[in-house]
């Protein structure tokens, strides 16, 4: 990967960090936990979905093999746009379903972040062989690194924008 494309991920990631950082702003741990209706998560179960999937998302990262064959390289352009349309409602898979395993915003964020920081690292690292990667997503099929590394970013902002409007339901802003 060549390092304008290497910085190009870095940036990506670290934009939806900020994404979800700018999302929570502000708001308390009351609020956090208020769900905006029956059935939908609170801003805390949100994050912790973000978090477990952040962490379940690098794992896959670390323990992918070589391609075998290669994927097309244009499939990359729509998948940050197929992760960030909350037009489809999904169902996540269980095993990254909220489940009470926060105490606080502050204790998801800091698992979220501890977890980006290692992503980031690894793009950093590992650059070099992102496309070359593969792995298998529940929803895309067999993925490169680089296509694994665009759902972990849109990932985040699409439960940005999910946060802001739990907030919006919750407290009328």
């Amino acid at each position: 990967m060549a390092p304008e494309q290497e910085l190009e991920i870095v940036t990506t990631l670290e934009k939806s960090r900020q994404d979800l950082h700018s999302a929570l702003e502000g708001i308390d741990e009351a609020e956090a936990r208020l769900r905006p209706a029956e059935g939908r998560w609170s801003v805390l179960e949100c994050l912790e979905h973000v978090a477990t999937a952040e962490r379940r998302f690098l794992g896959r990262l670390e323990s992918a093999g070589q391609l075998e064959s290669p994927i097309d390289p244009q499939r990359e352009a729509g998948v940050l746009a197929m992760v960030t349309d909350r037009s489809p409602r999904r169902q996540a898979p269980e095993m990254v379903q909220p489940s009470g395993r926060f105490a606080s915003l502050a204790e998801a964020l800091a698992d979220f972040d501890a977890t980006r920081a290692n992503v980031i690292r690894f793009a950093e690292t590992r650059h070099a062989e992102l496309r070359a990667l593969g792995s298998q997503h529940p929803l895309f099929g067999q993925v490169t690194g680089y296509e694994l590394m665009l759902i972990i970013a849109g990932h985040a902002c699409r439960h940005a924008a999910q946060i802001r409007e739990a907030r919006a339901a919750v407290t009328g802003v």
